[in-house]
């Protein structure tokens, strides 16, 4: 697949499954042994992935994802992104704020086949804590 073809589906991956919340289409997008790298661990395969999105989509349901950069290279595209959404759905045993939040993070999706096979990514979710008043403003106690 070409650079441009890998980029295509990198954005369609972002907005069907992160924005559109369309689950049934992961298999499009991912090859069914990928391996995600994320903050909160590694992620192995479809059903890795659903466990990775699953509470976030719970947590935030209006969640939504923006590309503010991309660059692409070999069978590699990484995206830095806006997060943004409200915490209205409980998040591993943390009760709903109310709050609105907006976090970056940097994501690189390797391709094989026209699918993700490995993603890194790296969120700021302290700052989404923060945010959602769960951790105190850097400088305070």
């Amino acid at each position: 697949m070409s650079v441009e073809s890998n980029q295509v589906v990198a954005r369609r991956f972002v907005e069907e499954i992160f924005n559109k919340k369309n689950l049934l289409l992961v298999n499009q997008f991912m090859d069914p042994n990928s391996v995600m790298h994320m903050t909160m661990g590694d992620f192995k395969g479809l059903e890795g992935f659903k466990q990775f999105f699953n509470p976030f989509l719970t947590a935030f349901p209006d969640m939504r994802i923006v590309n503010d950069d991309e660059m692409a290279a070999g069978d590699k595209v990484m995206f830095r992104q806006t997060v943004t959404g409200t915490h209205t759905g409980s998040l591993m045993g943390i009760p709903p704020t109310g709050k609105k939040f907006a976090f970056q993070e940097i994501v690189v999706n390797r391709f094989a086949g026209g699918k993700v096979v490995e993603s890194w990514g790296v969120a700021d979710l302290l700052g989404l804590m923060q945010q959602l008043g769960l951790a105190p403003p850097m400088g305070q106690k």
